[in-house]
């Protein structure tokens, strides 16, 4: 079809050429020329100008959609971001109690056993003091008991010289 027009077009422009005037004169060619432009133009709108537009708007299409789905997968993103973020600083509050806890009862456990030393120390201490009061009686009975004895012995003597 393209075809035919093109060569009715170029038939009537060598017609028109060969009467006595040139392109532009004002006869038939002219608006011949107009309505084969329009033809054209309709002809290209149908076969190539609507299905570039279409393949542009499909593309437009396809790119929108692929923002507002990466828009949609960001903010999924930064919700899970913020949600792990609150579910560390949980984990991180609760791992800081188990360890007060824990150095708590080790406290506690370290102090229990440092009373418990201590207060065996003061009962091996106050074993200790008993034996030494008990040892120093011993002595100091072992001491009256030899005061005596040499005691009598010099009295003994002395007595026994002047006797």
């Amino acid at each position: 079809m393209i075809h035919s027009i093109f060569v009715l077009a170029a038939d009537v422009a060598a017609e028109a050429a060969e009467e006595a005037g040139g392109l532009f004169d004002i006869n038939a060619t002219l608006p011949f020329m107009a309505v084969q432009f329009l033809v054209l133009m309709a002809v290209l709108n149908q076969i190539l100008f609507k299905p570039l537009g279409k393949v542009l708007d499909e593309r437009d299409e396809f790119i929108r959609s692929g923002l507002s789905g990466s828009q949609e997968k960001l903010a999924e993103t930064e919700a899970l971001a913020d949600q792990y973020e609150q579910e560390l600083a949980s984990t991180r509050r609760q791992a800081q109690e188990v360890i007060v806890s824990a150095q708590n009862e080790a406290q506690a456990i370290a102090d229990k056993k440092v009373a418990e030393a201590q207060q065996e120390a003061q009962v091996k201490r106050e074993q200790a003091q008993a034996e030494l009061n008990q040892q120093k009686q011993s002595a100091m009975q072992s001491l009256e008991q030899q005061v005596d004895a040499l005691s009598r012995q010099i009295m003994g003597k002395l007595l026994g010289s002047q006797v």
